[in-house]
């Protein structure tokens, strides 16, 4: 994939998306910002724009509106550290959209705390959060995949690499102990990754991907204060390597509009994939 995304120019290759309906998280900055802007310049009917904050989602909301004339965007508050707000977005959503086409998950780094509902907050709002969002918006895009195609990508990392042998710890997904910072990012960058090997075999009707930007320049060591690893990063390897998110977004991009694009990418050994299934099934029964 990534040489897909390093060749492939936004402004050229994506084709019309007239008529379609769009959703993106974390959209009020970084990766999120730069794919509503660059969606927004090929004839979506709406782009929902989900942050935290409303005074930097509208923000954002107003600025792609005014560099692209025409661009229908609506800013939704959403908490992915509460699943009370999670609700309430997709609510609204479903509430006052016909279909939705492409679903944006992206993620980031958070200081180290729970989430409101006991959960790590790295695994609560990269994955657990995501996960509760696509759950509920999942009927949604069944009903629009009835006529045309629909895409859930998820913004994994290439953190993963760092994992240690168990990979993931799930006894430690409710806790802030046994676990360092960049562990606990790793963990969720890994439940991303393999969560949509086992949602499309659940949900074939729809295109679930997850993909790897490479290092690119957001604020998301601007957000992280950690431990020593994260320092090192921080300070050390990621000036050297970062590339500006422009570039970045360009594999998100093409993952949402390219054809020929295959669901359940980023395949890891057999059974773990399951095992971040059944455990997030769990946890979001009777959500």
């Amino acid at each position: 994939m990534p040489t897909q995304g390093a060749s492939f120019n936004p402004d050229t290759d994506i084709p019309s998306l007239e008529g379609k309906v769009i959703l993106i998280t974390s959209a009020n900055s970084g990766m999120g910002k730069q794919s509503a802007l660059q969606l927004a310049k090929h004839k979506l009917a709406h782009i929902w724009m989900a942050a935290r904050s409303p005074e930097k989602g509208n923000e954002a909301v107003a600025d792609i509106e005014s560099q692209i004339p025409g661009a229908n965007a609506t800013f939704l508050e959403l908490d992915l550290c509460s699943f009370d707000s999670i609700k309430s977005a997709a609510k609204a959503v479903l509430e006052s959209s016909p279909r939705l086409d492409i679903l944006y998950l992206n993620s980031s780094a958070a200081p180290p705390k729970l989430t409101k509902d006991g959960y790590e907050i790295q695994m609560g709002t990269n994955h657990l959060g995501h996960a509760l969002l696509l759950k509920l918006l999942t009927p949604l895009m069944v009903k629009t995949a009835s006529s045309r195609p629909v895409r859930v990508v998820s913004l994994a990392s290439a953190a993963r690499k760092y994992a240690g042998p168990e990979k993931i710890q799930f006894e430690t997904l409710k806790s802030l102990e046994g676990v360092t910072p960049l562990n606990r990012y790793v963990q969720s960058k890994i439940a991303i990754m393999l969560y949509p090997q086992e949602f499309t075999k659940h949900h074939p009707e729809l295109t679930i991907v997850s993909i790897d930007p490479g290092v690119v320049s957001t604020q998301l060591f601007s957000r992280e204060p950690g431990d020593e690893q994260v320092l090192h990063l921080q300070t050390e390897l990621a000036p050297k390597l970062v590339r500006p998110v422009e570039e970045g977004v360009k594999n998100q991009l093409w993952a949402a509009t390219a054809e020929g694009v295959a669901s359940g990418l980023h395949y890891e050994p057999v059974g773990l994939a399951k095992n971040v299934w059944e455990w997030t099934q769990k946890e979001l029964k009777g959500q």
